[in-house]
């Protein structure tokens, strides 16, 4: 076949829309998109599975904030990356994913068609925002332009595209340019006005930024100073406000550790996040709250606001504080109280995680960029005890909370920004999810170190079913000698003795020529 197909055209749409990176692992019905990737030199990375290429999507998306792109083949390549797809849609991580499907009229029809699946749209659908199944070559170039219009002013989930064998090999017209992005909104001035009389009203507020405000950084570190709120953010948000500013408590909201803050609080000032059920998370809160969102399935979700701002976080950050005088409160103070007694009582639980931590801040750049997974180490250590001066350096799964993200993540953060300095961190049991990505990372001659840190297992998992009295049960894994692994694929690896040399192994590992695993072994239990 030659020509320019549609596998060709939406290569071209693609590119268009400033892609310049695409994951994923070629199949026999994927050769006219390869072909395009050939034709218009995309970069393309092939990963040793396509979960992997979804989680490495995923890190290079957070990252840099601009889509990643995942192409799969049918049936088993698509299915093989829906765990990724579904972690990416329950933290808000853009994500393209184009696959093959059975050709038209065959749906459905169990026929014995290689890589035939029941419904492969519907999947798909279940775990992404949209799963789209095109019926032309126009279409097919229309749904990527429509992806990326969507995502300018939307809340941003994983889109995929499904394109019908016979469809991706037709003839295509001529390219068509990338649509105009829309303009994001800003609030309603009726709402503004709403939302600045309560917060004139106030006079203890709290500032809770999410993952909606990652590239509203300055507008939000603004409006907290603006009214001296105390800032509270979710994991997916560290670093909007800069952790060392004495004004942040950090990553808590939604603990209930923080349960005496929210009690002194007045105003909740949401934006860009998640809230939980707050009658029953902090059952002494009285305060009023006031949400901000782009998405308006979100601004009354698990709480109802009393004011609802729908509109990009940064506009409306920069509204309310043209609608509101400077204030003066102890918005700092009862930050710097609410940080301390978090902290402290997170010692009781986390305290051996925090030797961790201290000695990888103390070794490592303060600008580098942390992947870490559903991993003790992760939510009990990097989480609570590192600060973070700018978003986009904590890349974590959280929601969907699956294992083997940190490694491919770690590797899609480094092929989006190679000068920067990335490190992953993973606990032993989330490694074993993803171990083929060792030869990823080799092949790429990545400078990228990797801490392990080996507790023999599930160590939460073990330590839940202590908890409710049950004797530990398939938690305490056999592995293969790690160290000896990753060398097989072409990792330098080093066994570290105590956090000190495992921070100072991690360092030394950020120049090294290609990838360094570290082993850091940790007691089962606490």
């Amino acid at each position: 076949m030659t020509g320019r197909t549609t596998g060709v055209a939406v290569i071209e749409a693609l590119e268009a829309n400033g892609v310049d990176l695409v994951f994923g692992i070629p199949g026999t019905h994927s050769m006219e998109l390869y072909r395009g990737l050939s034709e218009r030199g995309l970069r393309h990375v092939v990963t040793r599975h396509e979960q992997g290429a979804a989680y490495a999507a995923d890190g290079y998306t957070r990252a840099t904030g601009r889509p990643g792109v995942v192409i799969t083949t049918s049936g088993p390549g698509l299915t093989n990356a829906l765990t990724g797809i579904a972690n990416a849609h329950a933290d808000g991580v853009p994500m393209l994913v184009i696959s093959p499907g059975i050709p038209t009229g065959q749906e459905r029809q169990d026929i014995g068609w290689m890589h035939e699946t029941k419904d492969q749209r519907a999947a798909a659908d279940g775990v992404a925002a949209r799963s789209v199944r095109v019926g032309t070559p126009a279409q097919a170039v229309a749904a990527v332009h429509e992806a990326f219009a969507r995502w300018a002013v939307e809340h941003p989930r994983p889109i995929h595209i499904e394109i019908p064998l016979d469809v991706l090999e037709s003839p295509a017209s001529a390219p068509t340019p990338a649509w105009p992005r829309p303009y994001r909104p800003a609030a309603d001035p009726s709402g503004i006005a709403a939302a600045a009389e309560l917060i004139l009203a106030a006079e203890r507020i709290t500032l809770v930024a999410g993952p909606g405000g990652l590239d509203a950084a300055a507008a939000i570190r603004g409006l907290a100073a603006h009214v001296d709120a105390a800032v509270v953010t979710t994991t997916l948000a560290k670093g909007i406000v800069d952790e060392t500013d004495p004004r942040c408590v950090g990553e808590f909201f939604g603990e209930p550790l923080l349960a005496p803050l929210m009690a002194q609080t007045d105003l909740l000032l949401v934006l860009g996040a998640t809230v939980p059920d707050l009658s029953t998370r902090y059952p002494d809160f009285s305060g009023t709250l006031v949400r901000v969102d782009l998405d308006p399935a979100r601004l009354h979700r698990n709480a109802v606001a009393d004011v609802a701002l729908l509109g990009d976080v940064g506009l409306v950050a920069e509204q309310l504080m043209a609608a509101l005088p400077p204030q003066s409160r102890q918005g700092v103070a009862r930050a710097g109280r609410a940080r301390a007694d978090a902290l402290a009582a997170m010692e009781s639980v986390s305290g051996r995680w925090r030797a961790i931590q201290d000695a990888l801040r103390t070794a490592l750049p303060p600008d580098v960029i942390i992947t870490g997974d559903s991993s003790q180490v992760s939510y009990r250590g990097t989480g609570p005890y590192w600060t973070f001066r700018e978003p986009r350096h904590y890349l974590v799964t959280t929601g969907y909370s699956t294992l083997g993200y940190a490694l491919p993540a770690a590797i899609g953060a480094k092929l989006a920004l190679p000068q920067a300095a990335v490190a992953a961190v993973i606990g032993d049991g989330a490694l074993m999810f993803c171990l083929q990505e060792l030869m990823t990372a080799a092949e790429l001659g990545l400078s990228l170190p990797m801490l392990v840190v080996d507790n023999h297992g599930f160590g939460e998992i073990r330590e839940n079913m202590a908890d409710r009295g049950i004797p530990p049960f398939a938690v305490t894994l056999d592995s293969p000698d790690l160290l000896v692994l990753a060398r097989s694929m072409g990792w330098i690896a080093h066994e570290a003795a105590d956090p000190d040399e495992a921070a100072s192994l991690m360092a030394t590992a950020l120049h090294a020529d290609g990838p360094t695993m570290v082993r850091l072994r940790v007691p089962e239990a606490a």
